[in-house]
């Protein structure tokens, strides 16, 4: 019996060791795919420079950035705010895939040929873009410049990542190194999946680690649900602080962070 009950271990060990390296991996793709789709600042001149060269697959206007409060506890994308007039920001998309924006208000110079209705636009600016689009034909790919398949790779894998972190916490055995309320709450407010990701590293949830015997009189000491809470809190402030330090020292291309 003892014989058997090693090898059902190791099963269960190697089978969770495939699965956890799979989900990292998986996880990997996320955010990849929201790294390199993340709108990047460009100068007027170079969103004028690609509406006229036709490297324009998509655009959108909009007057401010809309995050969705910070953070996602996945990978959220940033979109547009929109008002009555076009501008003063343009985002567009090329046919690689990525996506970048501008501030139509800050330009050098725009000459105006009424080709467009001016009063339909933001500024000067605006109207400078809206006339290449015109001239340049691309005027009709106007919507989410945000890829399909980028959005639809990222929910999918966010809801897999969720859908599976959950389940594991609540159908299987109790984790060994906090409770399942700490893991729970961990996951769920820490930015990004990272939450997950200190989860996978710390906690074996399918594989219960050899520990003492309790001594008559002691407490369970695991990491309690008000813990994970506030270290999720904590998290969300912190990497977003690190963020914004990394975007100003290496700018846009590595550390994209529209609005900021």
């Amino acid at each position: 019996m003892r014989v058997v009950a090693v090898a059902l271990a190791g099963r269960t060990s190697r089978w969770w060791a495939v699965l956890r390296l799979a989900l990292v991996l998986v996880w990997l793709l996320a955010a990849a795919v929201s790294w390199w789709t993340a709108p990047r600042k460009q100068s007027y001149e170079q969103a004028r420079a690609a509406v006229v060269a036709g490297r324009v697959t998509a655009y959108q206007w909009g007057d401010s950035w809309a995050a969705g409060g910070g953070p996602r506890p996945w990978f959220g994308a940033s979109g547009l705010r929109a008002s009555s007039t076009l501008g003063p920001l343009f985002a567009w998309r090329t046919p690689d895939g990525r996506v970048y924006w501008t501030d139509t208000d800050r330009f050098d110079q725009v000459t105006t040929t009424g080709a467009v209705d001016p009063a339909s636009y933001s500024g000067p600016g605006a109207v400078g873009i809206g006339q290449d689009l015109r001239a340049g034909g691309p005027e009709h790919r106007a919507g989410e410049v945000r890829p399909r398949w980028a959005a639809a790779t990222v929910t999918g894998i966010g809801l897999l990542l969720a859908a599976i972190s959950l389940g594991v916490l609540v159908a299987g055995p109790a984790p060994v190194l906090g409770t399942r309320w700490f893991w729970f709450w961990l996951v769920s407010t820490a930015p990004y999946g990272l939450g997950m990701l200190f989860w996978l590293s710390r906690d074996r949830p399918w594989s219960r680690p050899v520990v003492p015997a309790a001594m008559p009189g002691d407490r369970e000491r695991r990491d309690r649900g008000i813990l994970g809470l506030v270290l999720g809190i904590l998290a969300a402030i912190l990497i977003n602080l690190l963020l914004l330090a990394l975007h100003a020292a290496v700018g846009d291309r590595w550390v994209p962070l529209p609005g900021a």
